[in-house]
């Protein structure tokens, strides 16, 4: 597998887990995605759920599928992605990461943020899955320099896949009569703070995102709690010198989130 083409890189706003049993505009958008990228060998996903003291990677064949929300219907919670495991992409996250810094993890599993995605991307489950944690004490530029030394998966075909919400305040949700959690609208707080991510990112000015405490106040109200931002910055700690970003699904939902989610690869 060495030698191969680099896989793109994608950061997807993942919004509601009911995004994984419907058809609507993003789930949608997220199966034209999966068709338009080379068939990966196996995908290393970030997500927004699965935070641990330190960094963990899963290294089990065969990962659960975790229900980590309440409050939805039975279908959901019966929904299963039974994707195998990778042992071999888990060692190769931790060698190239450090095996003293990433711990294998034999528990976990895929929780909504990865499989509620992928259920949509790769229906057949077919595609080995692993997921490494977001270090709950880690400062967010040590977070960038942990996704920058995975540049090397993506020549194996390994796509990365980084799951949460550029903006997410659920404290600020806000449903307009009769529609649903995918209502789109957005305050106007949240349409500037995602504006603002969209430029820096296109800018390639990473310092400024990693120092995000600084962006002003309708940055502050976008990522009140951070671990839906921070796996962003896995995103484009991988982008390359010749890669451009390709924005999909940019639109603001129950006012306080956006499923804004882009892909980084070559340009043509």
């Amino acid at each position: 597998m060495a030698g191969m083409e680099r896989m793109p890189v994608l950061f997807i706003g993942h919004g509601s887990p009911m995004n994984a049993i419907e058809d609507n505009v993003f789930s949608r958008v997220w199966r034209e995605a999966a068709g338009k990228l080379p068939r990966p060998e196996a995908i290393l996903c970030i997500s927004a759920h699965w935070e641990t003291p330190g960094t963990r990677v899963t290294a089990m064949e065969k990962p659960q599928t975790i229900h980590d929300f309440g409050g939805f219907p039975r279908e959901l919670f019966e929904t299963e992605y039974p994707a195998p495991g990778s042992p071999w992409l888990a060692q190769e996250v931790r060698r190239a990461v450090g095996e003293t810094i990433v711990a294998p993890d034999l528990e976990w599993g895929l929780d909504h943020g990865c499989w509620s995605v992928l259920k949509q991307m790769y229906p057949a489950a077919d595609v080995p899955v692993v997921q490494l944690s977001l270090d709950e004490g880690a400062t967010a530029r040590a977070r960038y320099e942990i996704a920058g030394k995975l540049a090397p998966l993506r020549r194996k075909g390994v796509l990365v896949l980084a799951s949460g919400n550029l903006v997410h305040n659920l404290g600020r949700v806000r449903l307009r009569a009769g529609a649903g959690f995918n209502d789109e609208f957005g305050f106007d707080w949240a349409v500037e703070a995602n504006t603002l991510f969209k430029a820096l990112i296109d800018g390639r000015e990473h310092d400024r995102l990693i120092d995000y405490r600084s962006l002003g106040p309708s940055a502050q109200l976008a990522i009140n709690s951070a671990e839906h931002y921070l796996p962003m910055l896995y995103a484009v700690a991988l982008r390359e010198q010749d890669e451009s970003v390709t924005w999909f699904n940019d639109t603001a939902v129950a006012g306080s989130l956006t499923m804004t989610s882009f892909r980084i690869d070559r340009t043509e």
